[in-house]
């Protein structure tokens, strides 16, 4: 499950920017998640809270936002949401798909940070 080091590296990267403010507490960190990232929501959220465990960050919320995933469809001449990652095909016209716009994201977006009491 590569979601526990993905955890892992978010988690790393969250503590080193808390450093980086004196008498800082994260709250929660928000992260967009693209269907094409090959993450799984669920199994990061699970890998998140065990990984957690005894740091700095134990308690602190992941906000994640699911990205769909959108391509260009050189047909059509615009962006369509497409549904099945199975089926990268245009819904309107059925033309394969050869430029994903959105739906890859694996990004740390911010940090909701507060002073410690």
């Amino acid at each position: 499950m590569h979601e526990l080091s993905v955890a892992l590296s978010i988690i790393e990267g969250a503590t080193e920017e808390a450093r980086k403010h004196e008498n800082a507490k994260v709250e929660a960190v928000h992260l967009k998640l693209g269907r094409l990232s090959g993450v799984v929501k669920d199994a990061l959220l699970f890998s998140w809270e065990i990984a957690c465990q005894g740091t700095t960050l134990e308690n602190v919320r992941l906000e994640i936002e699911e990205i769909p995933i959108v391509a260009f469809c050189v047909n059509c001449q615009s962006n369509q949401s497409i549904e099945a990652i199975n089926n990268l095909v245009c819904p309107q016209c059925e033309t394969p798909v050869t430029e994903i716009v959105s739906g890859r994201e694996l990004i740390v977006t911010a940090l909701e940070i507060c002073e410690k009491e």
